[in-house]
């Protein structure tokens, strides 16, 4: 696997609980500085909560020095911190629960940093608000980076969220410091296409079926990540290029054992058709790719892949103006979460489609 340089610099929170590495000056989050990229709240300005995995902030500032402040539900949650766009080498960011200052660089060269700041962990981890960065004395923050124009949205289980990816190929999935939504297949390819990218994502997802009480059609309009609850988003806030809709991996393993009856053929087929249907619904204009793996619902000989293929091309026959594709992400015989390698080859099976139909 091509492993990431890691480190991790914590920090306490209040001077008064900690030494600070360097004077400093506050600069809050609700400032005309910062760039936001995925369904974030903002129904408190002055602490935007993030959820979804792949939520990111990114800014600018001309100083030595840089470090953030986050209040964590749970202490569970990871974040990745990267400098200059250097993402082979984060800061990694194990929170603690509650209000705490995190030192991100200090030293640096004086001259204009960018800092891009990633949610790896999803929304089974909890929510973290941003409370504000602290730079150096005398450093200047600098206008919010730009969005790019170009915008992709993926709903998925844990293999859009990077379960597992980091971790080496004979060890287990579930470390969380090895869980990184940031290099998911569907990131790199939105980093290779310099698009702005949503991860709308739940290990253990499905659509007829999940590990837990409720699926990807209770789930997908939600606000806040943290479960199933009463948050709504508002589509017409956000609306993408493209869409990828990868799920069923957890519907194959479940639908046989969970259901009873135990769903026909027509019928799994039918709750792909009324998902494709809902998220067409919101996004008309959409290229939406109804993608599958690279777990083992892509095996050879497996049906899942042709109830997507079968649903797909009902939908197009009923609507005929929908953009829609296929497409399969082969299993390779690794019988666990994909590692980073995988990922890889799949963003560049995704990249590679998106620039056929779209342009880019």
């Amino acid at each position: 696997m091509n492993s990431m340089p890691i480190r991790a610099l914590l920090a306490g929170w209040f001077a008064l609980a900690c030494v600070n590495t360097f004077a400093e000056q506050t600069f809050a989050p609700d400032a005309d500085h910062f760039s936001y990229r995925g369904r974030i709240d903002f129904s408190a300005p002055h602490k935007p909560e993030l959820s979804w995995p792949s939520s990111r902030i990114d800014f600018r500032f001309h100083g030595t020095s840089v470090a953030v402040t986050l209040d964590d539900d749970t202490g569970n949650n990871f974040y990745g911190a990267f400098i200059n766009g250097n993402w082979e080498d984060p800061v990694v960011l194990d929170l603690d629960s509650g209000a705490k200052r995190y030192v991100i660089a200090d030293g640096l060269e004086q001259r204009e940093h960018r800092v891009t700041l990633v949610k790896r962990t999803e929304g089974e981890e909890g929510a973290t608000r941003f409370l504000g960065v602290a730079l150096n004395d005398g450093a200047e923050l600098l206008p919010a980076p730009p969005l790019p124009s170009r915008r992709i949205e993926i709903f998925g289980d844990s293999i859009t969220s990077g379960m597992g990816n980091m971790a080496e190929l004979r060890a287990g999935d579930g470390n969380l410091a090895e869980k990184n939504a940031f290099m998911s297949y569907g990131a790199i390819a939105a980093r290779e296409l310099d698009a702005d990218y949503r991860s709308i994502s739940q290990s253990g997802i499905g659509i007829m079926i999940s590990w837990f009480g409720f699926t990807m059609p209770d789930f997908y309009d939600q606000l806040n990540a943290v479960g199933d609850n009463d948050s709504r988003w508002d589509f017409s806030r956000w609306t993408p290029d493209v869409v990828v809709i990868n799920l069923l991996q957890n519907d194959s393993w479940l639908v046989e054992d969970r259901l009873d009856p135990v769903p026909t053929a027509q019928q799994r087929v039918q709750a792909y058709y009324d998902f494709l249907a809902s998220v067409h619904k919101e996004y008309p204009k959409a290229f939406i790719i109804a993608a599958l793996g690279s777990m083992d619902a892509t095996k050879e000989g497996s049906p899942w892949p042709g109830y997507i293929a079968a649903a797909v091309a009902q939908y197009q026959k009923a609507h005929s103006e929908a953009r829609l594709a296929t497409l399969v992400f082969p299993f390779t015989g690794y019988g666990q979460h994909p590692r980073v390698v995988h990922h890889r080859a799949n963003a560049m099976l995704l990249t590679d489609l998106i620039r056929l139909e779209m342009g880019w």
